[in-house]
């Protein structure tokens, strides 16, 4: 969530910087009133606890020397009745406070493009080449089914729409994806790579920002309170929930592959034809936790290690800086990286990397002691590397054959026990 000082002592610029993200100044000023009436609710019991400490002992001194004490006693029952009055005021004006900042979205970054939707989004630079083929590039749908590795219908008796089955060739194309994106961020990159859980409770989607503004878009168990992870930031950021890092070990980068869940509420007839969107996909993921001094830098390097996956398959691709209005809530900064799908004749999102500064820490309560002693938020980025429906879609049109065959990167051929094509099915 967004620091409340920043409300209290920079109002004007703080509404016109959210502004730009369509946030009304209604919200904000009534998240500054609650916590004015918050400070006014702290002070007054401190003063009341303050009288009623110093009161206990001039009635102490009174009771030795024999006088009479009823009426002061009396009055420090009003006393102690007004500051058990004020705790359940403040107890209600927290919850209220904390439910208004967790609906408010992060400071955009003051260099970023302003706008409400993708059009204001900045094109930064296109990686690779395509060149025309002199034959009709078949799309995903028909391109798998020549290879048999899709089956839509059977995944829809399974669980229902969005939840498709890869087959064969494909399942073993999907994993050999997963192990090199593995690879690269480990050995090359420098992450520790993570198995965390795939079901998280309700605190851990709060961390990350996901609860309480998009619950309808998440799978919930609600016998244990439990949540189907949309993306494996959840866990692995949540992984430092509450812990005090040392600056030394600052940057910390972890990766992390696990399946992800999303029920896309709001969505139907946008973009839904086989994999492009899907309610359970799988997705390898990089968390960075840094200093904050560095956070604006170490995202371009994010950017760099997510372009490094498309860069080693050979793929054409381009990245967008996202205007104010398109940035996911969290985030302060984010580029997009898209790939060119020549079968659908669009570009399709394959990584978000984002800087969200300080907003997650502060839901999370994760901090660092730098090294002037001081104990003080770290800022977390998160990007995909990458998520796989999309890119399958997009490596199955770029590498498409004539022949209806497709090529495999050469990356990939260790992981296919030097497979180079997949080949139709007969």
């Amino acid at each position: 969530m967004i620091d409340i000082k920043k409300l209290r002592d920079d109002f004007e610029n703080t509404a016109a910087q959210l502004a730009r993200r369509g946030v009304e100044v209604e919200k904000l000023e009534k998240a500054k009133g609650l916590d004015a009436k918050r400070r006014a609710l702290v002070g007054e019991t401190e003063a009341l606890k303050a009288k009623r400490n110093a009161a206990s002992k001039e009635i102490g001194k009174i009771a030795k020397e024999g006088g009479d004490i009823a009426a002061a006693k009396e009055e420090m029952r009003k006393v102690g009745d007004r500051i058990a009055e004020i705790d359940r005021e403040l107890a209600e004006v927290d919850k209220d406070l904390r439910e208004t900042l967790l609906m408010i979205p992060n400071i955009p970054a003051p260099e970023i493009p302003t706008g409400m939707d993708s059009s204001a989004n900045v094109v930064v630079r296109k990686v690779g080449d395509w060149h025309e083929r002199d034959f009709k590039i078949l799309d995903h749908m028909t391109v798998g089914e020549k290879l048999g590795i899709f089956d839509f219908p059977r995944g829809v008796k399974l669980t229902g729409t969005g939840f498709p089955i890869i087959l064969g060739q494909g399942a073993k194309l999907q994993r050999a994806l997963i192990q090199y994106m593995l690879d690269v961020h480990c050995r090359e990159q420098g992450y520790t790579e993570m198995l965390p859980p795939f079901v998280v409770n309700s605190e851990s989607m709060t961390g990350t920002g996901q609860l309480p503004k998009f619950a309808e878009d998440l799978y919930h168990c609600p016998i244990d309170d439990f949540w189907l992870i949309p993306t494996a930031e959840v866990p692995v950021t949540n992984y430092y929930r509450d812990d005090i890092l040392n600056v030394k070990d600052l940057p910390i980068k972890l990766t992390a592959y696990t399946p992800c869940f999303r029920r896309e509420a709001g969505s139907a007839g946008k973009m839904t034809r086989g994999m492009l969107r899907v309610h359970q996909f799988d997705k390898v993921e990089m968390v960075n936790f840094v200093h904050p001094d560095t956070s604006f830098q170490q995202l371009e390097i994010l950017v760099k290690e997510a372009e490094a996956i498309l860069t080693g398959l050979g793929l054409h691709f381009r990245v967008l800086q996202l205007c104010s209005g398109d940035m996911g809530f969290s985030a302060a900064k984010c580029y997009d990286l898209e790939l060119w799908a020549p079968g659908e004749e669009q570009w399709l999102e394959v990584s978000s990397c984002s800087c969200f500064t300080d907003y997650q820490a502060r839901r999370l309560n994760c901090r660092f002691k730098d090294t002037d002693g001081k104990t003080k938020f770290v800022h977390t980025l998160n990007g995909s590397g990458v998520a796989l429906p999309r890119l399958m879609v997009a490596l199955l049109e770029q590498c498409q054959n004539a022949d209806g065959s497709v090529t495999i990167p050469e990356v990939l051929r260790p992981y296919m026990n030097g497979q180079e094509k997949l080949l139709p099915v007969k």
